[in-house]
């Protein structure tokens, strides 16, 4: 299946990358592919490769990449490929464990701890924990799932990056995504 999106993403957003360069997609992979050459030889094979520092490939958190995995990320890293640690929950031991053994650039927060930042509860003690990685790591953070201003709102306060979520726009086709930016209908 990720072979099949990584030729899908490429046929279909490939030629708009290039012409986009500002522009990143990501693209959701298991980590238990990562370090086999195949994900490698999909991306070259099908183009997309010729822009892998517009490519984040998502690894969850839920799926500890094994020693390749780990190698591949780390050596992906230092040639510029992108890597984010995706659905991000701060619970447990499994975030740190990844996080000291590879060289992510991102760190996507998943949407239940977004959904905890209400008008009740402004500010839930987990943003303390994320600005404080921040301030002592180069990753960038990612909210996922912002559904309203006073979330924005708190994440920035609280030094989170970027965001993604309903708040900006429903899923669409890529047409409409295409059409989305070019009417400059993006929030910086």
């Amino acid at each position: 299946m990720t072979y099949w999106v990584i030729d899908t993403v490429s046929a279909e957003l490939g030629a708009w990358l290039r012409a986009t360069p500002e522009f990143y997609v990501g693209i959701n992979v298991p980590p238990e592919i990562l370090g086999r050459g195949g994900m490698e030889y999909a991306a070259t094979r099908s183009g997309l490769a010729e822009v892998a520092g517009q490519v984040m490939i998502e690894i969850t958190e839920r799926g500890i990449p094994d020693a390749l995995g780990v190698t591949s990320i780390n050596l992906g890293h230092q040639s510029g490929v992108r890597v984010a640690l995706d659905d991000v929950t701060l619970m447990g031991g499994a975030n740190l464990a990844v996080l000291a053994r590879c060289s992510f650039a991102a760190i996507k927060l998943d949407k239940s701890l977004i959904d905890q930042i209400t008008p009740a509860c402004p500010a839930p003690e987990w943003l303390r924990t994320v600005t404080a990685l921040l301030d002592s790591s180069r990753l960038t953070a990612i909210a996922e799932g912002v559904e309203s201003a006073q979330q924005l709102a708190a994440l920035a306060a609280a030094g989170i990056q970027a965001a993604q979520g309903f708040y900006f726009s429903r899923p669409i086709p890529v047409a409409a995504l295409m059409a989305f930016y070019a009417e400059g209908r993006r929030i910086d």
